[in-house]
């Protein structure tokens, strides 16, 4: 049995289940978008799992937070994309200025 959830429904599910300071607002819907994509080139629906989202993404402010973590062999977001996932929080966003989410690696 599936249900098909929306964008509210998504971040409702945060909330619920005590994660709703794991991610922005921004950080979710555009994580919501992703794997809204993501679910439409599989040949089977998704599960929603709240905790295995948290664990498998991170959001990051700026660059400079994320070199923090990771090395500052980064210098530039591309340089990340050449690594891993990354989801800017705003369209168009070149540097990373108002911040993205990646999938850990």
């Amino acid at each position: 049995m599936v249900i098909t959830i929306n964008k509210h429904d998504f971040i409702q599910a945060f909330k619920d289940a005590g994660r709703e300071d794991q991610f922005s607002l921004d950080a979710l819907t555009v994580l919501f978008h992703h794997l809204e994509e993501w679910e439409s080139q599989m040949t089977e629906p998704m599960e929603l799992d709240v905790i295995a989202l948290c664990c498998e993404y991170e959001e990051y402010d700026s660059l400079d937070v994320f070199r923090a973590d990771y090395g500052d062999e980064y210098v530039s977001l591309e340089d990340v994309e050449e690594r891993t996932l990354v989801l800017r929080k705003a369209l168009g966003d070149i540097g990373g200025e108002k911040g993205f989410v990646i999938e850990k690696f």
